[in-house]
């Protein structure tokens, strides 16, 4: 198979809250040449970089707020997240724990530190992605999964260390995590040395974010800690390399290749469905929910 090579390495952007309790550098759609289009199925990345929050009586977070047409996948490396929506879904995550809320025809959700942690406070680290729908499925029936990392199928490296499986597959193992289209999303642990190869169709867009440590990239490109590695779209197979012991993101997904038209928290193929959407939202259709 042909080699899936880098398109471009990413320094995070300056970091941004978004409330007050998420400390965040935005990768999509932030970044020049990582817009939407290119992107898709991912419409949004926003990586929370090891910051410590202290303890506080009040949880940190965001506010109630609603979605429209997509889903969002928060993933927990460090510190613990809480999650309500108006759909009856929520929960906790702690560390290694992923929670993947599918908005599709309208929820109101808020999240924040979960309450005993934010009394203690510490290291904070997680990523948000927002996965769009297809146009068939973005009025559908909310949804919430909530998958613990024991749930995940983990990939045995031997001495190279594992892969960890959020959603797709890697090496004929399955992730827990039901998704609408082609998506593949993973943790690669390695030990230093340790190597991975991935295999993904050269037309998904894939993308690798170091969240610990350094690696190699195809044996030459060595991407540093909260850098982000964009992969052109030809090619097939890539392999990363553990300079020091680290942790890497994968995602790859089949794009949709359908128009996309986002507006604040709704993301639609047109501005008519937005302004529905608007609509919807005004007269009460998302549910209730209290902040």
């Amino acid at each position: 198979m042909a080699t899936k090579k880098v398109e471009m390495v990413v320094a995070p952007k300056p970091a941004h809250f978004v409330g007050d309790g998420f400390r965040v550098h935005n990768f999509i759609p932030g970044v020049s040449g990582m817009d939407m289009k290119r992107m898709d199925p991912f419409i949004m990345l926003d990586y929370n970089s090891k910051f410590h929050f202290n303890g506080t009586e009040t949880p940190r977070g965001v506010g109630v707020h609603p979605h429209r047409g997509f889903e969002t996948v928060t993933i927990a490396y460090q510190g613990k997240v809480q999650h309500h929506d108006s759909a009856g879904g929520g929960g906790i995550i702690d560390k290694g724990d992923v929670q993947w809320m599918t908005a599709a025809k309208g929820v109101l959700h808020k999240e924040y530190h979960e309450t005993e942690w934010a009394k203690e406070g510490g290291i904070f680290q997680m990523v948000q992605l927002w996965v769009n729908l297809p146009s068939k499925d973005k009025m559908s029936n909310p949804k919430y999964q909530s998958i613990k990392n024991s749930e995940m199928k983990k990939v045995d490296l031997g001495e190279n260390g594992f892969v960890e499986i959020i959603a797709g597959t890697y090496q004929d193992q399955q992730g827990p995590a039901t998704t609408f289209s082609p998506v593949h999303m993973m943790n690669a642990k390695l030990k230093k040395g340790g190597k991975a190869a991935f295999d993904f169709p050269a037309n998904f867009n894939t993308a690798a974010l170091v969240i610990e440590g350094n690696i190699l990239v195809n044996g030459e490109e060595k991407v540093k800690t909260d850098h982000l590695t964009l992969f052109k779209n030809e090619g097939e197979s890539f392999t990363i390399e553990a300079t020091e012991d680290a942790v890497v993101l994968i995602i790859s997904g089949q794009p949709l290749n359908e128009p996309i038209y986002p507006h604040g928290p709704f993301v639609m193929n047109s501005r008519e469905e937005i302004i529905q959407a608007f609509e919807d939202y005004n007269l009460g259709k998302f549910g209730y929910l209290a902040d």
